[in-house]
């Protein structure tokens, strides 16, 4: 609307100087070289303005000529550039579309056309990705760190080049390179983290996490889960050198994550060793409530290093209260009361659980038939069914079922990634039976020698009593049925254990 009123006040205000020109004719007159030119002013005036769009055309016209050469070089430059980019668009879509050939194809064009671009660089390493040829795609990932805005990306092409040729110490340096050029990077934070993780360099951890954190590249609720796991594994390492530090670790990893079982434990043990039992018991106790754990139960009942086994029981009773009904508060009363040689309560404790046993509850049976009673058969009949029996929970990372917490997962290197569940029925049990020879008695192979990768790590078996293992799972001989050979007798009893006899 402005425009509109401003458009109609100029056209009123050129008319009005037109009319006043009008009503003021005048006269011009010019002089030279004995030539004497008389008009009026609105002529000279319409005269001058051709005058001066003549000029203008000729100049421009002149000026067109003398420039028609650059002209057109610029317009075959531009044309080249159009074609270098269409080469490098379909250089890109042939990279995702899996299509080798157009890809190396319209990298070679595009470098030809538009020269060293960032992303021509990025189309031939890729193209050199997609054809498996690594050493191609490293130097041109190179290529890319003597240019600031591409050393990143060629720092992170090296990185993934370097892991997937198993070269560790080389993605560490890109890794940490990259974390050091541009500090906002997720994945070079991540990755650093990952390798000082693995070569078990907590204290650089946690300056890492830290730097993550002020960064702005994790959350609050996701820096504190994973401070906890660091700290954990921390205390663990420096537990046996330098008891004091430990402890504190402990204690501030239990209490940034208190669901965290591996740090609950281990405040608790290391509190109660000295001397702080009030502390340890409310650690535990807090955890507890939030998922019990045998982990939890152990440190629980064996607070007092002095108290004898009855005190013990009375230590697993009490926590097993706090969740009535869980299968692990009556598996700790159970053990406690096998130790404490109370039998009857061993049972009591068990008899929930031995209507679908799992295979801890099976061994617990095995052994307390085999201490009440010294009843071998029955303790190898028990101690079968824990070959076929539901697996207990354990601790799995990326499919890998571990007897004790690990900070990072060993298969692909990520913290806190080993959750307490039930492993898959398809990796198998912490047991395997393997058969062999006529009578049916097997040996019993650990999880980790049969088709999984072994646990390098220190193992804590120290608290954990050793399974009742069959020689033989034969039972006590009753004597033969009423027209049927002894022999045939002896095997029918396990024909489920040990197949059909000859």
């Amino acid at each position: 609307m402005i425009r509109i009123i401003l458009f109609f006040a100029f056209v009123a205000l050129l008319a009005f100087g037109a009319a006043w020109v009008a009503d003021r004719p005048g006269e011009v007159v010019l002089t030279w070289q004995g030539w004497q030119i008389s008009t009026s002013l609105a002529v000279a005036g319409i005269a001058l303005a051709a005058t001066i769009v003549v000029a203008i055309f000729l100049w421009s016209a002149i000026r067109f000529v003398l420039h028609v050469p650059d002209l057109v070089s610029m317009f075959l430059r531009e044309r080249r550039h159009r074609r270098g980019w269409r080469a490098l668009s379909q250089g890109m879509i042939a990279v995702g579309a899996g299509n080798l050939a157009l890809a190396q194809r319209s990298a070679g064009e595009a470098r030809a056309l538009i020269g060293e671009e960032p992303l021509t660089l990025l189309l031939a390493a890729q193209a050199a990705q997609l054809g498996g040829d690594g050493a191609r795609a490293e130097q041109e990932f190179r290529a890319m760190l003597a240019r600031p805005e591409t050393k990143v990306l060629g720092l992170r092409g090296l990185y993934v080049e370097a892991r997937r040729r198993a070269d560790a110490p080389a993605a560490r340096a890109f890794a940490e390179e990259a974390a050091e050029t541009d500090p906002a990077l997720p994945w070079a934070a991540d990755a650093k983290l990952e390798f000082q993780c693995l070569a078990g360099d907590w204290q650089g951890a946690l300056a890492t996490l830290g730097r993550q954190f002020k960064a702005g590249q994790i959350d609050k609720a996701t820096h504190r889960r994973r401070r906890a796991v660091l700290l954990t594994a921390r205390a663990e390492a420096i537990e046996e050198t330098r008891a004091g530090e430990a402890r504190e670790a402990a204690r501030e990893a239990a209490k940034l994550a208190p669901t965290l079982v591996p740090a609950a434990a281990l405040a608790g043990r290391l509190r109660g060793n000295a001397g702080e039992l009030r502390r340890a018991t409310r650690a535990v106790e807090k955890a507890w409530m939030a998922g019990p754990h045998p982990d939890l139960a152990d440190v629980y009942i064996d607070l007092r290093s002095g108290d004898a086994a009855r005190d013990r029981l009375k230590r697993a009773k009490a926590l097993a209260k706090k969740v009535p009904g869980h299968p692990e508060g009556a598996l700790a009363v159970a053990r406690a009361a096998l130790e404490a040689h109370d039998f009857d309560q061993a049972r009591g404790a068990l008899a929930p659980l031995v209507v679908d046993p799992t295979r801890r509850a099976c061994l617990l049976m095995a052994e307390i038939e085999a201490s009440e009673h010294g009843d071998q058969g029955k303790a190898r009949e028990w101690t079968a069914r824990a070959v076929r029996a539901k697996r207990d929970p354990a601790w799995v990372a990326d499919g890998y079922v571990s007897e004790r917490w690990l900070p990072v997962s060993p298969v692909t290197g990520k913290l806190d990634a080993f959750q307490w569940m039930v492993p898959a029925a398809a990796g198998g049990g912490p047991l395997l039976e393997h058969m062999g020879g006529p009578s049916g008695a097997g040996t019993l192979v650990p999880l980790e020698k049969a088709g999984r990768a072994p646990d390098n790590g220190p193992r804590d078996t120290a608290a954990k009593p050793a399974p009742i293992v069959a020689e033989a799972p034969l039972p006590d001989d009753p004597g033969p049925e009423f027209g049927e050979p002894a022999r045939r007798r002896r095997f029918r009893l396990f024909e489920w254990l040990a197949g059909p006899a000859p």
